[in-house]
């Protein structure tokens, strides 16, 4: 979905919203996912591309920065989609600011991409080094986390 993300804002200058209401509607119709699956996954895009822009905007860093982690790791592609896509959308999103502070709350079971999540209960770091559901803190089995950047660590 982030590729037809990218592809999107590319090829037709739509908004991030735009972008993600149609990879959602092409997953579902070529039966890629359910909708409740594209639904979700376009809302973890969204709060991504958020907390990126936010960060962005905040420390005026680079988009690798925020990411922390070894680029190594990660395909190309999946790096180049994920700039594509925060460099178009920085502006849009931080006229945003205020619905970012409560997008910026993961919780237990949702998705996220590569990154370290803090435990809001106890302050335990998880670190995600691909796209993976987010399990319970190990420390506190706390289910509600927030995105943090190196600079924080």
């Amino acid at each position: 979905m982030l590729e037809r993300v990218r592809e999107r804002m590319e090829n037709s200058g739509e908004t991030l919203e735009q972008a993600i209401e149609h990879a959602r509607e092409k997953a579902v119709e070529l039966n890629e996912l359910t909708r409740e699956e594209a639904e979700k996954i376009g809302d973890y895009i969204r709060r991504d591309m958020q907390e990126a822009a936010r960060y962005l905007a905040e420390t005026g860093g680079e988009l690798r920065d925020w990411l922390k982690f070894d680029l190594e790791l990660v395909e190309e592609r999946l790096l180049e989609a994920m700039l594509s896509v925060a460099d178009k959308t920085t502006v849009e999103l931080i006229q945003f600011r205020e619905q970012l502070e409560e997008m910026a709350v993961y919780r237990t079971g949702e998705i996220t991409g590569p990154g370290i999540l803090e435990c809001r209960n106890c302050g335990e770091r998880l670190h995600f080094y691909h796209t993976g559901h987010i399990p319970p803190c190990p420390k506190c089995h706390g289910t509600e986390f927030r995105r943090i950047s190196w600079l924080e660590e």
